[in-house]
């Protein structure tokens, strides 16, 4: 990403490049599935996250598509964040070219590609691939949200709307999605604060897209995480009907000029009414 203004993508815009980033995810996630997890080279990042081959393979079919697809649109890819410069204005696209790759180095299957429009620093449209999973999640704010099956020849199946459910009833537990990788005491708090809360532990965006389709209520994450792990998912639950935001019910804001593209912190609510509670 460089520092000419970007241009803003609105939602008739934003609409018309839906089907073309799925099938760019789909895309992506077949080069994922390709790679031998017996095979290949993991390394460590300086910030100790691990990058495997099929997180370079995923970001090089992205990058090719993306530049084909919306040329004049910038992107901030995990794999080359260094080269984004902050803070990005009008739009862009924030990439994740493998979510869970402790999941994918461990052998199972919760691991995602995701791609996010950030329009006026907020998610537009999201995208997230489950390739493992065969499925796609994909939403445009205001438009509503889906489920895909992919086809074992990459065609993508007819689309299935998705919506986030009611927030429990007094008495009823709480579904909450957990990540399987990354514990911290604050969320076990929040968690606690919820009588019979049952914890759903699971790796990856698959979390944000489980609260979407109605399988759980709540995803709390209130320790830092990077913009690539939250923009998708947050772009998808928002379509779905949720609504994502910080530890206090503010709204999450990307592209800013933070440090390590780091979101301190988010509560992805399934029903908006639960966040003000």
């Amino acid at each position: 990403m460089n520092e000419a203004p970007a241009p803003t993508i609105g939602y008739t815009a934003a609409r018309a490049l839906l089907a073309p980033l799925a099938d760019l995810v789909a895309r992506a996630g077949a080069a994922v599935l390709a790679v031998s997890r017996d095979a290949m080279h993991v390394q460590g990042k300086a910030d100790g996250s691990p990058v495997t081959d099929a997180d370079l393979a995923a970001d090089r079919v992205i990058a090719r598509g993306l530049a084909a697809i919306a040329p004049q649109v910038p992107v901030l890819s995990e794999e080359r964040a260094h080269l984004t410069a902050r803070p990005s204005r009008g739009s862009f696209f924030i990439v994740d070219p493998l979510d869970g790759t402790r999941e994918f180095v461990a052998g199972r299957d919760e691991f995602t590609v995701n791609i996010a429009l950030i329009t006026d620093g907020e998610p537009l449209l999201g995208v997230v691939g489950a390739p493992a999973l065969g499925l796609i999640w994909r939403g445009l704010v205001g438009d509503g949200a889906e489920r895909l099956a992919v086809a074992p020849d990459g065609r993508l199946q007819r689309p299935v709307p998705i919506r986030t459910r009611r927030h429990p009833a007094p008495g009823e537990p709480w579904i909450a999605t957990v990540s399987r990788s990354h514990g911290d005491p604050r969320t076990d708090a929040f968690i606690a604060a919820r009588p019979g809360a049952v914890r759903q532990p699971l790796g990856s965006a698959v979390k944000f897209c489980r609260v979407a389709e109605g399988g759980a209520d709540v995803y709390p994450r209130l320790a830092p995480t990077s913009e690539w792990d939250v923009a998708a998912g947050h772009a998808v639950l928002t379509a779905a009907g949720g609504k994502v935001t910080d530890g206090k019910g503010g709204a999450l804001r990307f592209g800013e000029a933070r440090d390590g593209f780091l979101v301190p912190q988010f509560i992805a609510w399934g029903d908006p009414a639960a966040a003000t509670q």
